[in-house]
Parts: structure tokens; C-alpha cells; sequence
């Protein structure tokens, strides 16, 4: 039995972690103007947030189309793998989802379980890194599953957004929102626990940073914690000193959120991805 893990761009997991757990990530869309790039192979996450306020027109995202789930699940099964788990953003927040569990129908050469990890950055990217460990421990699918889903109801990742502008450039959100919070320069927190966006307000980028740590105190002790940003390395590395008491003591992932996010939530982003201890 070779089980192999396939996910999607988004998950934000470091290249040495994706090699050495041989996870096989699909690359997402991100399309401006005329010109369509895909994650991490056509655009450098540096590249995409240093332009990002230059762009004439607004960036959107796109995932592939079933076609090339299909060719990659079956590329694996001539690599070997007698059974795919398939992991990805949540579908609330993406079609990817919807276009996994139709490739995953049409793949008739290897045994294809779409999963919805009902998260979102690291949240995926962690369940991704979980499956492929306990794959290679010899666990079934169900078993892998049913750890997931016990992993999924310790994850959270919640971030402080810099400015509502790109969510509103994007359509994501109420336009009305939008301008009322233009107008009283509110800092949102956005948060994603179970399937479940919900979002809290603060007036100052300091207050955002505040109730980041609140809410990250609030839900320790941790069994893994990623610290995630948007152009934001330095602020990241000064958030990593100010927290560094509640976090475990190795293993601390510090990563860019990938541009199909990003293109809604734009740069400045500070947040965490983290799994509560059982």
C-alpha cells in the first residue's frame, strides 16, 4: 500500500517540508491583467507582493480545472501510489474543493478521497503534513481521516489585516463594510476555526497586534504553531519575540501567505496558523 497526499498552493507549507514528505502540491492561478502565473513557479511570492500595489487591475484567482487534478492523480499512480488523499481549502473560501472531488470521480486508474480541510493557509497545510506522516507510518485512509478530523477541531488561524482596501478591491466583502471601515481606519481580525470565517474589528494596527496575542494566549498550549505574513518579515520576526513564551519551544515555522490569498487581503498581514495540544 502507497498512500500519496495531494494539495493545493495555498497550504503555504515550506518547500524542504513538501519534498521531504513527498506532498504534491497543484499550483493555483493568479491572473493579472492578461497574463495568468502560477503559484510558486511562474511568480515568487517576493515578486507578487511588490507589485501588488502597482497593478492597474486588481489581481484575481482561479483554481485548474479538473483536468489537471486528474492527470496529477494518475501521474501518482504510475508513480505507484495505490491510494490518493487529496486535501484543500476550505470550500467556503474556494471552488477547489468542488474540482477535486470531480477529478476525483473521473480518476478510474487510482482510488481518490477528496478532503476538505475547512481551513486555510498553514490550517491546510498542517492536515497535508499530517496525512503524509501518518501514510508513511502505514495508516489507511479512514485512519488518516479520522485523524484529521481530530486535528482539524484543535487548528485555528486567525490574522490582522493592514487595510480593508484589497478585500474590497476584490469583491470579498460588502462594499458598504468596506467604506465604512475605510472612513474609521479599522484594523480587522479575521479568524477560521472548523469551516467557520468570522472576523472581530480594532481601530489601530497596535490593537490588532493586541488582540492577535489575546487570541493566540487564549488558545495555548500548542502542539504547532506557524507564524504567517504577507511583505511583513520584520513585523513577523518582532511578533515571533513578543509571543515567543507561548509557543513550543522548536519547530517554528515562519512563512508568506501565498498570492491567491494575498491578492484579497494584500500586504502587511500578520497572523498565526496553530494546533492546540490534545
Amino acid at each position: 500500500m502507497s498512500i500519496r497526499i495531494v494539495t493545493d498552493s495555498t497550504c503555504d507549507l515550506p518547500e524542504d517540508l513538501i519534498r521531504e514528505n513527498r506532498i504534491t502540491v497543484i499550483p493555483m492561478y493568479i491572473n493579472i491583467g492578461s497574463q495568468t502565473f502560477r503559484d510558486r513557479i511562474d511568480i515568487s511570492r517576493e515578486e507578487f507582493y511588490e507589485r501588488l500595489p502597482e497593478y492597474k487591475s486588481t489581481p484575481t484567482t482561479a483554481a485548474p480545472g479538473p483536468e489537471v487534478f486528474r492527470q496529477t492523480y494518475e501521474q501518482l499512480a504510475r508513480e505507484g501510489a495505490t491510494e490518493i488523499l487529496s486535501i484543500h481549502i476550505s470550500h467556503k473560501l474556494s471552488a477547489v474543493m468542488d474540482i477535486a472531488t470531480q477529478a476525483a470521480k473521473e480518476t478510474s486508474i487510482v482510488p481518490v478521497t477528496a478532503f476538505d480541510s475547512r481551513q486555510l493557509s498553514l490550517g491546510t497545510g498542517f492536515l497535508a503534513l499530517t496525512a503524509a506522516q501518518a501514510a508513511d507510518k502505514g495508516k489507511t485512509i479512514p485512519e488518516i481521516v479520522a485523524i484529521l478530523e481530530r486535528q482539524i477541531a484543535r487548528t485555528h488561524v486567525f490574522a490582522a489585516l493592514d487595510t480593508l482596501e484589497f478585500l474590497r478591491r476584490s469583491g470579498r466583502m460588502n462594499v458598504a463594510l468596506s467604506f465604512f471601515g475605510s472612513l474609521l481606519q479599522v484594523k480587522p481580525l479575521l479568524k477560521m476555526y472548523n469551516g467557520d470565517p468570522t472576523a472581530e474589528r480594532t481601530r489601530t494596527r497596535n490593537g490588532a497586534i493586541r488582540l492577535l496575542i489575546e487570541r493566540l494566549r487564549e488558545a495555548s498550549p500548542f502542539e504547532k504553531v506557524a507564524i504567517v505574513h504577507s511583505r511583513a518579515v520584520s513585523r513577523a520576526k518582532d511578533l515571533f519575540w513578543q509571543v515567543k513564551n507561548l509557543l513550543p519551544a522548536e519547530g517554528i515555522i515562519m512563512e508568506e501567505i501565498n498570492p491567491v490569498l494575498g491578492a484579497h487581503i494584500g500586504p502587511g498581514v500578520l497572523g498565526f496558523a496553530c494546533i492546540t495540544k490534545e
